[in-house]
């Protein structure tokens, strides 16, 4: 009875797997074909005669709007936003929730209950006042507004994990520390950031994940020259032509989700780890 049971589990995972795969094997196989076999073949079959080239034009000639320059552009637009985003949304939160768990002072579980509201604010709410934000400082249409845009909305997120993290620490750490004459920053620096590598994987794989993939922030604040790989790709997607190009919408999808792809394949066991090692608790 128990093999019967293991084998129905397996036989539904692999099935639930299947599904969830398929739109992702299809867009492959369909990125490595010409138009030709596109038309000639199935959607499922596998290309006759594979073939980069509806790749390289989705990289760095495909029109996109006006501009047939391919995703390059945008894919480095990305790159810039995304990793000081994610590096200081990460920093701060680290330093918020170490503040808000071992240092507690008088109104911080108010504080902390009130930045508990960013994560679940809906993000149409805070265009138009970020919009009036970015343009006093000057930054509205660039890739600085972006990061701040991003930061100012994953700090929320961030100081939740930090703080939940850190309130499983040894309070006896921190005491220890200050009786031996450390100060805040050298007991941060020096005790809690190098305990804290599970829960810095899983806030910056959170977070390059959202900022990555986020279009609405995209959309709205980037200016001709700071829009990001999601802007582009539905403007690639949506640019008219005489004949559509599936071949090479399929391979400008896929360009634009191999970073976060590769991320959690590089780093997907160590986020499981560091989400039960205390991430969500608290």
């Amino acid at each position: 009875m128990r093999i019967v049971h293991r084998t129905i589990l397996w036989a539904l995972l692999l099935l639930f797997a299947a599904y969830f795969l398929a739109p992702l094997y299809v867009m492959l196989v369909t990125s490595f074909k010409d138009m030709d076999q596109v038309r000639a073949t199935s959607m499922v079959a596998l290309p006759t005669q594979p073939t980069f080239e509806a790749w390289t034009k989705a990289w760095s000639s495909a029109c996109t709007g006006t501009d047939c320059r391919g995703l390059q552009p945008f894919f480095m637009n990305s790159v810039l936003m995304v990793v000081p985003a994610v590096a200081l949304s990460t920093l701060l939160g680290a330093l918020n929730g170490y503040v808000l768990a071992q240092w507690r002072f008088r109104g911080s579980e108010t504080m902390f209950a009130l930045m508990l509201f960013g994560v679940f604010m809906p993000m149409q709410v805070v265009l138009l006042p970020m919009s009036q934000v970015l343009g006093w400082l000057g930054i509205a249409s660039s890739i600085w507004g972006l990061i701040l845009m991003h930061l100012l909305a994953g700090l929320p997120t961030t100081t939740l994990f930090f703080r939940n993290y850190y309130v499983g620490l040894p309070p006896e750490l921190v005491k220890a520390a200050m009786l031996d004459g450390a100060s805040f920053w050298q007991i941060f620096r020096r005790i809690v950031l190098p305990l804290s590598v599970p829960i810095l994987v899983v806030t910056v794989i959170w977070q390059f994940t959202a900022i990555w993939n986020d279009f609405l922030y995209g959309v709205v604040f980037s200016g001709a020259d700071s829009k990001p790989i999601t802007v582009g790709l539905n403007n690639l997607a949506n640019t008219t032509s005489s004949v559509k190009e599936y071949n090479v919408d399929m391979a400008a999808a896929l360009i634009a989700a191999l970073p976060t792809l590769f991320v959690y394949v590089v780093a997907g066991k160590y986020f499981v780890r560091g989400l039960t090692a205390g991430a969500v608790k608290g």
